[in-house]
């Protein structure tokens, strides 16, 4: 029973990591979808440099890797045991809260950029701050 009650436990811990990682990806992608609708910000994209940066193959290969982490995280929150489940959250939800972080120093943030980005920064902190304190599952002895 007690062994039901702490996979039980276990099990909710993962399915509440994967649906905050959905909620902080669809975060990422709205946010990126309004960007599109900012004028000045489109002009940036349709010329290849934005706030100096240039939109090059290299750059883009990384926009990529870092938005397949909360994706890959959805998942992985799911199907990872207990030790690299918990890791793998406090890793993936350090590199996204210092990325977010960092982008907010670039250029200009408009405010629908800076309401995205502290929901953004809240979700993977908590993501952080709860994989953190999830504790081993216990294991009964066998009778």
């Amino acid at each position: 029973m007690a062994t039901e009650l702490t996979s039980k436990k276990e099990k909710d811990r993962k399915v509440i990591l994967s649906t905050l990682w959905i909620f902080v990806t669809l975060n990422y992608l709205y946010c990126d979808v309004l960007s599109l609708m900012d004028s000045e910000l489109l002009k940036q994209y349709l010329s290849g440099t934005v706030e100096g940066l240039e939109l090059n193959a290299s750059f883009l290969l990384a926009g990529a890797i870092l938005m397949e982490i909360p994706i890959a995280m959805v998942l992985l929150s799911r199907i990872l045991k207990y030790r690299a489940n918990r890791w793998a959250n406090i890793l993936a939800g350090a590199i996204k809260t210092l990325a977010m972080i960092m982008t907010l120093f670039i250029g200009k943030a408009a405010y629908y950029y800076l309401f995205f980005g502290c929901i953004e920064i809240a979700t993977t902190s908590f993501i952080i701050w709860y994989a953190w304190q999830w504790k081993a599952p216990k294991v009964s002895p066998s009778v």
